[in-house]
């Protein structure tokens, strides 16, 4: 597998550095892309980066994530109008335990293999760095003019900046800078990858490298993802789409992909999976065909969900969509962990009923129009089970003198009300 070639065709490639290419036919090369630890799990935003280390090793070379606990301290101008929070080191290490699981999805850390990939955290070689050393031996081999022409400096210098930037900023590129040349001394590391906004830092780190060890190394960058409506991609109203199941649910993760446009999903699906360039064509041809049949997000979601999560974790997904779109059966309802369950119906109208309630148990007229208000009057109720309307936990309801009690209760706690075809209401027990 050649590797650039392989980002070429799957949209994967916007900066690269002349002389890379070469390098990466010559011998197995070890490259390295930075992770930002500021939270304790990786969001969909870092997985183009991820992708790129796992072509980088599938491709017989040797990635290292670096996992940037001292820029992390500092934070990156690159892109932002203002400075991050700075972290503390326990939070850091924390941030990097949970990163390095997510990260053994994609990349083998464990076996033999003389491409192993490696993790490590720039506050290891930083963090006994003193201030003089550094502007010795790092500060005066890159010039203000160098470090000003940067495109991310300039934007924060900018006419429409009000808040300015900080030394500490400032600073930022020539400690990524240093990370390179620390790589490249001690794990032969060649090439730097990144986002396409990182280019002015990646470069700095190679223009080191030339200056104080004489050597020569490379870089290269992947294009920002955006959404074909211009808007940012992995972002939702809620915020970021992460990779942990607690901050982002399975289902929820799911169904991300599974909503994207026919558009996006054509480009999503060369970059956030693994399937082989003529199976991409193959699958766009077929979707073509039949769009409303969203076979290219369906196999978008199930690639991804699979390798995010796993297939248990997908198979539950794709059973929660079915009971919400009226097709799964009581069985499926019960089977759901309560995460799922709650991402599933969130944003239905909720009641909450005492638990007691249902230990004594309590009529269903009683509990859908005196308890909660799912009907208006007993009388528009009882038509409604009449006609066939009115399903609880995915049962149909016939009898209108039913009473239910606590063993009706999924997960002790949750009772899911179907009024027609679309209509849903949580009963939470509490």
């Amino acid at each position: 597998m050649n590797f650039i070639e392989e980002l070429k065709w799957r949209g994967m490639l916007q900066d690269i550095m002349p002389g890379t290419e070469e390098q990466l036919a010559k011998e197995m090369t070890t490259g390295y892309l930075g992770i930002d630890p500021t939270a304790d799990s990786l969001h969909i935003g870092h997985l183009v980066g991820v992708m790129m280390l796992k072509h980088l090793q599938m491709a017989g070379h040797r990635p290292i994530a670096l996992i940037g606990g001292a820029t992390g301290m500092i934070g990156d101008p690159s892109g932002k109008s203002q400075e991050r929070n700075l972290l503390d080191e326990p939070t850091l290490r924390h941030n990097q335990e949970c990163i390095k699981k997510q990260l053994e999805k994609f990349l083998d850390f464990k076996s033999n293999i003389p491409n192993a990939a490696v993790m490590v955290n720039n506050y290891d070689w930083m963090k006994n760095f003193s201030f003089l050393q550094f502007v010795r031996d790092v500060g005066k081999h890159i010039t203000v003019n160098y470090m000003m022409a940067k495109d991310s400096v300039k934007k924060r210098l900018g006419e429409d900046s009000t808040a300015g930037m900080s030394f500490t900023e400032f600073t930022y590129q020539l400690v990524q800078g240093y990370d390179f040349i620390y790589l490249y001394k001690h794990y032969e590391c060649k090439i730097q990858m990144g986002g396409s906004d990182q280019w002015g830092n990646i470069t700095t780190g190679t223009e080191l490298i030339r200056r104080i060890e004489g050597g020569e190394a490379f870089s290269m960058t992947c294009p920002l993802i955006t959404k074909s409506d211009g808007a940012k991609f992995g972002k939702t109203e809620e915020g970021n789409v992460w990779l942990d199941p607690q901050k982002t649910s399975p289902y929820k993760f799911y169904q991300f992909w599974l909503n994207t446009s026919d558009e996006d999903a054509e480009k999503y699906i060369k970059i956030f999976t693994l399937f082989s360039k003529e199976e991409v064509e193959n699958l766009t041809q077929e979707h073509k065909k039949s769009p409303h049949l969203r076979l290219l997000q369906k196999k978008l979601a199930e690639s991804i969900t699979t390798m995010v999560h796993s297939r248990e974790d997908y198979e539950m997904a794709t059973e929660a969509s079915q009971i919400l779109f009226g097709r799964g059966t009581s069985g499926q309802l019960k089977k759901l962990d309560e995460n799922t369950f709650v991402s599933v119906f969130e944003g239905v109208p909720q009641y909450n009923v005492p638990k007691a309630t249902f230990t004594e148990g309590i009529a269903v007229m009683d509990l859908l129009t005196d308890e909660t208000a799912v009907f208006p009057s007993k009388g528009e109720l009882r038509r409604t089970i009449q006609g066939n309307g009115l399903s609880i936990n995915k049962e149909k309801v016939t009898d209108p003198d039913l009473i239910i009690g606590e063993e009706s209760l999924i997960g002790k706690k949750y009772l899911l009300i179907q009024k027609g075809k679309k209509n849903y209401f949580l009963i939470i027990a509490g």
